[in-house]
């Protein structure tokens, strides 16, 4: 079960990280850390969630502590984003990029 991180480049005033796979356990604990570390540096900080296949107690815990500091959490619609919320998780819903550029 692995997480992998990736910042994705933005404005300098906020960092994206783009999440894929699980977040559980110790890779819970590592992502909080590095929204900590770039909290302190950048500000504001927004994780995508898209292509997160399962989060475990300690993600939900994560995120939800992530959240209410001030992180950005954004979600597709779905399981995911249901289990999340009803864990008391705040999200942003993502949506397709060609949905984005609609008017």
């Amino acid at each position: 079960m692995v997480l992998r991180i990736t910042r994705e480049e933005g404005s300098r005033s906020r960092s994206t990280l783009k999440l894929e796979g699980n977040v559980v356990g110790e890779w819970a604990a590592l992502l909080e850390r590095e929204c900590s570390d770039l909290l302190r540096s950048r500000g504001a900080v927004s994780l995508d969630l898209a292509a997160v296949r399962f989060v475990d107690r300690a993600g939900v815990e994560a995120l939800e502590r992530l959240g209410r500091v001030g992180v950005e959490i954004r979600c597709r619609p779905g399981l995911l984003a249901c289990v999340l919320v009803a864990e008391g998780v705040s999200l942003t819903r993502l949506t397709d990029s060609a949905e984005d550029e609609r008017p």
